[in-house]
């Protein structure tokens, strides 16, 4: 099940933070923790590799909140969406870790935004995932320099380098699986 209750509090949390001056600039790292609880465990008693990616929801929602890019979203009636992913596991996470979430941009094109997501316990790193994210306006994604114009940040210049390059390539040369 969705973790609900969890991702609400979160959305408090981002919404206090920026009332309390710790609001971020787009250009920053979110960073939130959450307790890795007996739902997140898999028969293995560590957290499940599809919870993983759902807990980083929470952390892209902070991003979203504390950027500004939320309220933005909301006003101009736009939406984010996750087109792509890829992640990398390291180390487990336990039953009652306490997990730090880090969120932050690492690359910009023409149509998309790449977000880096990792996961952290004890300053260890646990996992990391590239995400493709686009906005969207009435379904269609938008070109990414009308989201930084409206963030106030149209000068900013971040081009996909190494890895997230690479990984923009060899996702190019993915087949579609076959229909029927």
């Amino acid at each position: 099940m969705y973790p609900y209750i969890r991702y609400t509090k979160s959305i408090v949390d981002a919404v206090i933070a920026n009332k309390k001056g710790r609001s971020l600039d787009i250009t920053q790292t979110s960073e939130v923790s959450i307790r890795c609880s007996l739902i997140d465990l898999d028969p293995m008693l560590e957290m499940n590799n599809g919870r993983v990616l759902t807990i980083y929801d929470i952390g892209r929602t902070d991003y979203l909140i504390r950027t500004g890019l939320g309220r933005m979203l909301l006003k101009k009636r736009w939406a984010m969406v996750v087109a792509g992913s890829t992640i990398q596991y390291r180390k487990r996470i336990r039953f009652f870790d306490k997990v730090t979430i880090k969120t932050h941009i690492v690359a910009i094109d023409e149509r998309w935004l790449y977000l880096e997501h990792s996961m952290w316990v004890k300053g260890k790193p646990c996992s990391s995932t590239l995400l493709r994210t686009g906005v969207t306006e009435k379904g269609c994604v938008i070109d990414t320099q009308r989201v930084l114009k409206a963030m106030g940040k149209s000068e900013w210049d971040m081009p996909p380098t190494g890895y997230v390059k690479e990984w923009i390539e060899s996702d190019t040369h993915r087949p579609w699986p076959p229909v029927g």
